[in-house]
């Protein structure tokens, strides 16, 4: 064989062994990416099962605490503030700013929430009501299943970070595009024990 032959030949697969990495790192960086979309949409749907099982619920507590009526609106504000941002969809996992004012209107919303159930000790009779117990049964489920669906989605965000962060992924993800995803972070506060005084 002619050395020109030779030269091409190698030159040929060096430039196969080239687009055949580049296309195995970007569908890498594709398959990640819609992985992490997909776990953001089912953060999103365990929130938004909240906020429907939210209206429900202050129904039924406004006719046992009629003079609560500062603490149910404090939770319904809270829903109504997160309720144009329940589907924001995956861009705002891309910018920072948006997704801590997500995440911040998520946590009012829980803290409300938490304020409403410490009203319903004072009241027996809403204890007992068959709807109340229901509903409160469905809100627990609902805060385990976003408990567990922000966990998973941490988890597949982390799986995409380490991708895009690796070498030579780095540069690779830079050129086409894929930037780092936001974690949720824990709630201000919360590393402190609370103080229970009975």
């Amino acid at each position: 064989m002619k050395k020109s032959t030779i030269t091409w030949i190698v030159v040929g697969l060096v430039v196969l062994f080239i687009f055949f990495s580049l296309k195995g790192y970007y569908n890498n960086f594709v398959t990640l990416d819609e992985q992490v979309n997909q776990s953001w949409s089912q953060v999103e749907n365990v929130y938004q099962r909240r906020a429907d099982l939210i209206p429900n619920l202050v129904e039924v507590v406004k006719g046992y605490a009629k003079h609560e009526q500062e603490t149910l609106q404090g939770v319904v504000e809270a829903r109504s503030k997160v309720g144009g941002q329940i589907n924001v969809g995956p861009e705002v996992l891309n910018n920072p700013a948006a997704f801590a004012k997500f995440q911040q209107a998520q946590d009012a919303l829980s803290s409300a929430l938490q304020r409403l159930m410490v009203v319903v000790e004072r009241y027996p009779d809403l204890k007992a009501d068959k709807r109340f117990a229901d509903l409160q049964a469905q809100l627990e489920g609902t805060e385990n299943r976003i408990a567990v669906e922000r966990r998973r989605f941490i988890e597949t965000v982390n799986k995409y970070n380490t991708s895009i962060r690796r070498f030579p992924a780095n540069i690779l993800a830079g050129m086409f595009g894929f930037n780092q995803k936001e974690y949720f972070k824990a709630q201000a506060g919360s590393d402190q024990v609370p103080k229970v005084k009975f």
